[in-house]
């Protein structure tokens, strides 16, 4: 098994270790850009049941798991010369909301197949808590259907959080493929004054569970925020993330301005200087748990994501730091492959329409129907000129809660009603289009990655 030792991570044997990888986004923990849905994955689940009927649903839903990632992928990220992958998981595969603290042991098949096939060619697992019960920070990605990060809130929720990693770390005690846990993925602590002391019961519970894996710590503000933590933990990573501001899809050309803002190589660096700081300050290794541009199916504007992408890991790799690109496989937007067959041709107008609307947060440009949201955002910089919302201001927060949650809230019903009427063949090859046979591959990115990696 893998263990910190000073800056680096290192073997049993000592030779040190650079996890070098991407994360499984989408898969046990669904998100709509990638997997094509509108608004956070348990509103969507409920909409399908509407009109599949639980088993109906649970056989889509459970096929879609199994052919999301088999020996094809892990055999392509190992021949790409990878080393790790970054597991999101969500909570509500071992316990339900209306039975709290009574944990299913079926939340395992899947991610212990998966971290299995994995280890067999070599590569190593993190698994990352990405949605925890009442949601760590704002936004979709922890599975919250508000802009309310309620865990912070509600001593409950920090108590089943804790009560969950208790059982994954007895699960996977001792086992050499998983490098370690990733338990709180980018929280959002309004105050800031939450997260650092449930860090500290959450680290002191882990260990008792399980005291050998490494523990991958996110700092607060979606993992940008290191001054929460209150004392050096032992064996620990912590983790930065570092998305650059024009490989958004609001971003502008590169180099040159986004939203007012100039990015080249050397804002890049400044970056990442900023966020590494602590880790630098402490000692510890550095790994940049999320990081990656979007594509815009424009080969010029492309050309340009695809270079962000290549400065960001030579200032990685002048740094000896590891990195864990987002994601691996999605409908298009940002993956290593992207989904194609019957989904596409099913829902390929429907995400057309999301992208249209704006209504996913992640492949937003934030000008979609400016004609209609212009005059509110302008009525807000008016009247309340000193609104500053955490995390990212009033643009945002106005963004957040007209496109990306009450319009994309809206489009459940229309989501859901496409599968009615299908038969259990055709949900199979519904959830089989991502299948890696199935898939298209992003021939420059993947080049772009294997050279990196011969490195």
């Amino acid at each position: 098994m893998l263990r910190v030792s000073g800056s680096s991570l290192r073997t049993s044997d000592g030779t040190p270790v650079r996890l070098r990888g991407v994360g499984l986004g989408g898969w046990m923990n669904m998100e709509n850009f990638i997997t094509g849905h509108p608004a956070d994955e348990t509103s969507m689940r409920a909409a399908v049941r509407g009109v599949l009927g639980e088993q109906r649903a649970e056989l889509f839903f459970d096929r879609l798991l199994t052919s999301f990632f088999t020996e094809d992928d892990a055999a392509l990220l190992a021949g790409l010369g990878m080393n790790c992958v970054r597991i999101p998981v969500n909570y509500h595969h071992w316990e339900s909301d209306d039975r709290p603290m009574e944990l299913d042991p079926r939340g395992f098949r899947h991610l212990d197949r998966v971290i299995g096939l994995l280890g067999e060619r070599g590569l190593y697992s993190v698994i990352d808590l990405h949605a925890l019960p009442g949601s760590q920070n704002q936004h979709w990605h922890s599975d919250n259907p508000t802009h309310v990060a309620a865990l912070w809130q509600h001593r409950h929720f920090q108590d089943r959080a804790v009560h969950l990693w208790e059982a994954l770390a007895d699960h996977y005690r001792g086992h050499p493929w998983v490098a370690g846990y990733n338990p709180v993925n980018e929280p959002g602590d309004v105050s800031g004054k939450v997260v650092g002391p449930f860090y500290d019961r959450l680290v002191k519970a882990v260990r008792a569970a399980d005291p050998d894996h490494v523990l991958f710590l996110d700092g607060n503000t979606y993992a940008t925020d290191f001054s929460i933590f209150r004392e050096m933990y032992e064996n620990t990573v912590f983790v930065m993330h570092d998305y650059a501001l024009a490989g958004f899809a609001h971003g502008g050309p590169y180099p040159g301005f986004t939203r007012g803002e100039w990015c080249d190589r050397g804002q890049l660096e400044e970056a990442f200087a900023k966020r590494s700081r602590f880790q630098r300050e402490t000692g510890t290794p550095l790994w940049v748990g999320e990081f990656g541009p979007v594509y815009t199916g424009d080969p010029e504007r492309d050309a340009q994501r695809y270079r962000i992408l290549r400065d960001q890991l030579d200032i990685y790799d002048g740094h000896g730091a590891g990195w864990s690109l987002w994601t691996y496989k999605d409908v298009g937007l940002q993956g290593l492959v992207h989904a194609s067959g019957a989904y596409v041709r099913r829902f390929g107008a429907f995400i057309d329409k999301k992208r249209r609307l704006g209504a996913d947060r992640w492949g937003s440009t934030m000008e979609e129907y400016a004609d209609v949201l212009g005059p509110l955002h302008r009525l807000v910089e008016t009247e309340f000129p000193g609104w500053e919302p955490y995390p990212w201001g009033a643009r945002y927060q106005t963004d957040d809660l007209i496109r990306h949650i009450l319009i994309a809230q809206a489009l459940l019903p229309e989501y859901a009603e496409l599968f009615r009427g299908l038969g259990d063949d055709d949900l199979l090859a519904l959830a089989d289009s991502f299948a890696l046979e199935q898939c298209v591959r992003r021939e420059p990115l993947l080049d772009l990655l294997a050279d990196n990696l011969k490195r």
